[in-house]
């Protein structure tokens, strides 16, 4: 008989985190599944399948991680947390920074005390970390030992986030494991990223809205790949994982002018009409806090779990190009997101 699992899922509302329930939920038929979620403006009760929604091995907790009464009452039935829970934008964190330090530092506390509580009871902890932790690339590839120079508030917070988690680790022992995705994009994923905000202003005629010089550069990853490493690391080994850091990446970097391009003669195919718009618009400065280059090592998780990257940037992106197109009802009410105003460092207004 298989071993039955009880998982919860903080954040599986938002982008990652809905992907990461429908692939489990589905994989595993014998497992149960809580999710809790505070439904901000980045999720949407949408993005978890009706078919998940109406199964009696589903239930969903509508609150807040920074809620230590729901945090530990949820935790205390569970075998497994995957902690996806907290603020994603670099911009926005820029426009506002507060919810960000809330949720993802105090947020990621609650869960951390609430694993440490029923540690008798959850045998993995996964923290959904973030490789803006490590600012701009100092090595040509990035692996776990890399400094920890984050950038933007949104960055310190994770990093805040992180090294909280670490540190639980290394005083109480729970049984943690910390994944560090670089960007992910794919199906579901808010407007205000890159690749939905590019994809999107295409289908609605607009110019492609590129900071800078667009050169900066960073390494993508389409969303089912990280999913795949979240279920090995919930199914190794304890010793393999427990207490262990690892990067998800796919190892290639693409500047933002290569993804516009890419996009570009993507949209022209799935439209089968050539562009008759500007197709960029160096029209805004760099962002204040950004990431020249990004670029993953993952020798540490293809050695110890046998993970490797198998949907290829432009396979992942036709996928997600395709996605956006078909769906138009999920995004068009969120056009509105796609821009915060910031102030930059000369002290200029601009929409990022």
């Amino acid at each position: 008989m298989k071993k039955k699992k009880t998982i919860l899922i903080t954040g599986a509302a938002g982008f990652i985190g809905s992907n990461a329930l429908d692939y489990l939920f589905g994989k595993y038929p014998h497992y149960r599944f809580i999710v809790l979620d505070a439904l901000t403006y980045s999720a949407d009760v949408k993005n978890i399948p009706d078919y998940i929604k109406q199964s009696n091995r589903f239930v969903f907790w509508y609150g807040d991680v920074k809620n230590a009464k729901i945090v530990d009452h949820l935790v205390s039935q569970v075998d497994v947390v995957v902690h996806f829970a907290a603020e994603t934008h670099v911009t926005r964190s820029i426009f506002d920074d507060s919810a960000f330090f809330e949720t993802d530092v105090i947020g990621t506390q609650r869960v951390a005390n609430a694993v440490l509580k029923h540690r008798a009871r959850v045998k993995r902890f996964i923290h959904i970390s973030t490789s803006e932790v490590y600012g701009t690339a100092e090595t040509r590839k990035m692996s776990e030992t890399h400094p920890l120079n984050p950038q933007s508030p949104y960055a310190a917070a994770k990093t805040g986030a992180d090294r909280l988690v670490y540190s639980y680790l290394m005083t109480y022992k729970i049984p943690a494991t910390i994944i560090r995705p670089f960007n992910m994009y794919g199906p579901r994923q808010h407007l205000e990223k890159l690749i939905p905000r590019f994809i999107t202003s295409f289908i609605l005629n607009e110019p492609l809205t590129i900071h800078g010089t667009g050169d900066s550069s960073r390494d993508f990853t389409y969303v089912d790949d990280l999913v795949r490493a979240i279920d090995l690391v919930i199914h190794a080994p304890g010793k393999k994982v427990e207490g262990e850091v690892f990067n998800v990446g796919s190892e290639k970097s693409y500047s933002v002018n290569a993804i516009a391009k890419l996009i570009t003669r993507m949209m022209d195919h799935q439209t089968e009409k050539k562009t008759k718009h500007t197709t960029y618009a160096l029209n805004v400065g760099d962002r204040p806090g950004q990431v020249f280059r990004h670029t993953a090592d993952t020798s540490k998780i293809r050695r110890v779990l046998g993970w490797k990257p198998l949907i290829s940037f432009e396979e992942g992106l036709e996928r997600t190009v395709e996605w956006y197109v078909k769906n138009g009802e999920w995004w068009r009410d969120k056009v509105w997101m796609r821009h915060v105003p910031i102030e930059t460092e000369g002290g200029k207004r601009e929409l990022h």
